[in-house]
């Protein structure tokens, strides 16, 4: 995130480099950079003749070389964005002869998603040794993404509750255009100042403050019987919004965490939330749920999510909804 806010204050004060080579496996990044440079280097009036936006299923590299050796009309520079650009995987080493003698008045992005080009070779080298820029957008953990929530929000003066963003992560994983897009949503919503809970995030979003994984979660922990029940029966009758592939995973990564929590020496609360890379808030969950569950039952319970995770895929399962095997998968974790 720093790089990008580096990369566009940069473009700001009018340091715009020959070549932005855009990569990774989260386009998030990719597309935030492009769409500002589309959007601001050049006028309204200039972009008519000088920006040209190309597309990696469409172009070879030498229609991407020639177009970037234009000269721009009426304008200081041209903008040339290739998208998909990682569709050229297979030749985009032959754009390294142009790298390495860039036209100095033409802008050229290079939207390379999901994708990596070798540092060892030609074309990263030329791009560097230019001093143009290569970004490489790179995957948040799931463990990351809440603090992500965190902190875009507060560039725009909203917070959010930890219980909201997690609902956030639960439900749209660790996709930051999806969580993006729902934000935008909110902010529409919702005035500047405003804190999102998760009551806001039930009525505009639609994802179930009481009945969801994050809750089931905190219910084993606690060993709610009555209460785990309630939110396994919901997800019996909302299956296609609520798969159990999902729930047995993040159930594994809880009781993963807790396997590691007990094996801590110093439980302090601060060093529990370093270790087990999570917010602060949820501390007291692990602390009542090791309670509940010591080392040897924990260990038991992972045994039993894999013995589940291979029967809700349809094996040795015999046809059993998902449903109902949920509803076994509770009864041994709380036996």
């Amino acid at each position: 995130m720093e790089d990008v806010k580096q990369i566009v204050a940069d473009i700001k004060k009018g340091q715009i480099k020959p070549i932005y080579f855009l990569m990774g496996e989260e386009p998030y990044y990719i597309d935030a950079i492009s769409d500002f440079i589309e959007n601001n280097i050049l006028s309204e009036e200039e972009k008519g003749f000088n920006q040209m936006v190309l597309y990696g299923r469409d172009v070879a590299i030498d229609d991407i070389v020639s177009n970037a050796k234009r000269y721009p009309m009426m304008a200081e520079r041209q903008v040339v964005i290739v998208k998909e650009a990682q569709d050229l995987s297979r030749t985009i080493e032959n754009l390294a002869s142009y790298a390495s003698n860039p036209q100095p008045t033409t802008v050229l992005v290079l939207n390379y998603k999901y994708k990596k080009i070798d540092k060892r070779k030609a074309l990263y080298k030329a791009i560097k040794k230019q001093g143009s820029v290569v970004f490489e957008s790179k995957k948040l953990y799931e463990n990351q993404v809440a603090d992500w929530i965190r902190r875009v929000l507060s560039g725009q003066n909203y917070t959010i509750s930890p219980k909201a963003s997690q609902m956030l992560v639960e439900f749209l994983g660790t996709d930051l255009s999806k969580i993006n897009n729902e934000l935008e949503k909110l902010k529409i919503i919702l005035p500047e100042g405003t804190q999102i809970t998760p009551e806001h995030i039930e009525v505009n979003i639609g994802i179930s403050k009481d009945y969801n994984n994050f809750e089931l979660r905190k219910a084993i922990g606690e060993r709610n019987s009555v209460k785990a029940f309630k939110i396994v029966n919901y997800f019996a009758d909302n299956p296609k919004d609520n798969p159990m592939v999902v729930t047995i995973s993040l159930l594994f990564n809880f009781f993963s965490q807790l396997l590691h929590f007990h094996g801590l020496n110093d439980k302090n609360p601060r060093n529990v939330a370093s270790a087990l890379k999570i917010n602060p808030y949820f501390v007291n969950e692990y602390i009542s749920a090791a309670r509940n569950f010591p080392m040897r039952k924990v260990s038991a319970v992972i045994s039993t999510l894999r013995e589940f995770d291979v029967k809700g895929k349809g094996v040795n399962s015999n046809a059993v909804p998902q449903g109902d095997l949920l509803k076994e998968l509770l009864v041994k974790i709380l036996s």
